[in-house]
């Protein structure tokens, strides 16, 4: 099985520099080194290891790790014209791209199981989908109300190809990150096994770091309950019974509250190193500047803000509808990325947050690092390094699943 990876989209020229010969489908060669294109493509490699590399590729858009790369890629190289641009598409086999995203998302040198588990997740992520004839994309609600926007953001649609290389689907950098024998080996360990439910293969979601208690999938996402994504405490064992707020303003042990700095610098790749306030997090504004940031958001003017309060939380702690007071009008934001969006001029870490007011400003008070629904890599990565194999980490964060054969 192959997967179109969409690369990089809208550009009137496209500059590759060829690693090694490929042949288009007229069967004329093109040699190593660079060459410009303008209209449609498609080049084949002469053997397994040549490459193609691209300049300038934004990884992270919108986040706050956003920049650009150099990166390298095996595969067919295809170029196809789209409105008035060029996209750019990597078309590989499913385990290549299975073995490009575990170093990708988190690190090569990750712990083998981590990695295993990570190869089941990711190729079941793909392939959901593919097995259910509807797969809900987006919705947005409250429009009819001026005062409230709920919006929450599915499986982006992308008619041209599979899958983008980016955060909104899966990380894939290609052959950039460096590959090591142990991805490769976690690779060919779990060839095309999944992860299924009631004979199902799973939408199995995965966040950076939960924050101690993952979350369910109703807070991100539609309004249904997915057996498998539900919260569940990211440890061992309770050892007492948190409410959403005490659970952010404490530091309870959890497997991804790690400060072991040897372990983040194996598993979390470069750009991610430079977030290690992951686990409990501070955000400051003033009154005046959350008026600009979410008029610049939102395009709504509330003048300078008076009040942030949460509506509902999932028992993770994150927010799923925010009210937020200003002098002149208020607004009623939902589900937690559209807040994570509204509060930050790229993403706040997560939508978990209590909100106190000193000196005259928003102090937020967070926990976690993105949506924490289904695996806590930063969790598992640490279940893995405590001696945890892959099925039994699955298990931990998917109940009632099993891993089997696609």
């Amino acid at each position: 099985m192959n997967v179109s990876v969409g690369l990089i989209e809208a550009r009137p020229a496209v500059d590759v520099e060829l690693i090694g010969t490929f042949v288009d489908s007229a069967g004329h060669a093109y040699s190593a080194g660079r060459h410009r294109f303008t209209s449609e493509i498609m080049l084949t490699p002469s053997d397994p290891s040549c490459a193609f590399a691209l300049d300038d590729i934004t990884i992270g858009i919108g986040f706050h790790w956003e920049r650009k790369e150099r990166q390298v890629f095996r595969g067919a190289l295809r170029i196809i014209t789209k409105g008035e641009g060029l996209t750019v598409i990597n078309d590989v086999s499913l385990e290549e791209y299975v073995t490009s995203v575990i170093s990708s998302e988190m690190s090569a040198s990750c712990p083998p199981e981590l990695l295993k588990a990570h190869a089941v997740i990711s190729r079941s992520w793909l392939l959901f989908p593919k097995t259910m004839s509807h797969v809900p994309l987006q919705e947005e609600k409250g429009q009819s109300d001026p005062n409230e926007i709920v919006r929450w953001y599915g499986r982006e649609a992308h008619p041209d190809f599979d899958v983008c290389a980016d955060d909104h689907c899966q990380r894939y950098q290609g052959i950039t990150k460096a590959f090591s024998e142990a991805a490769s080996e976690a690779v060919n360990a779990t060839r095309g096994e999944v992860l299924r439910y009631a004979g199902e293969i799973c939408d199995a979601r995965f966040a950076k770091c939960c924050g101690g208690v993952t979350e369910r999938y109703s807070t991100a996402w539609e309004d249904r309950d997915i057996p498998y994504l539900k919260s569940i405490y990211d440890g061992p064992v309770q050892s007492c019974a948190y409410s959403p707020e005490s659970l952010i303003r404490s530091e309870p042990s959890a497997y991804c509250n790690t400060r072991d700095t040897s372990l983040l610098a194996r598993i979390l790749p470069g750009f991610d190193q430079e977030t290690r306030d992951f686990y409990r997090w501070r955000m400051e504004y003033s009154p005046e500047g959350l008026r600009d940031l979410i008029k610049f958001r939102l395009s709504v003017d509330l003048g300078p803000i008076r009040d942030l309060h949460s509506l509902a939380r999932g028992p993770s702690g994150r927010i799923y509808r925010l009210k937020i007071t200003g002098e002149k009008d208020y607004l009623i934001v939902g589900k937690e990325l559209e807040i994570r969006r509204a509060l930050s001029h790229s993403h706040l870490y997560s939508s978990a947050f209590v909100v106190d007011q000193e000196s005259g400003r928003f102090v937020l008070r967070g926990a976690g690092w993105g949506h924490g629904v289904g695996l806590c890599q930063i969790g598992a990565a640490v279940m893995a390094n405590n001696g945890k194999s892959y099925k039994e980490i699955l298990a931990h964060y998917y109940r009632g699943t099993s891993v089997a054969a696609f």
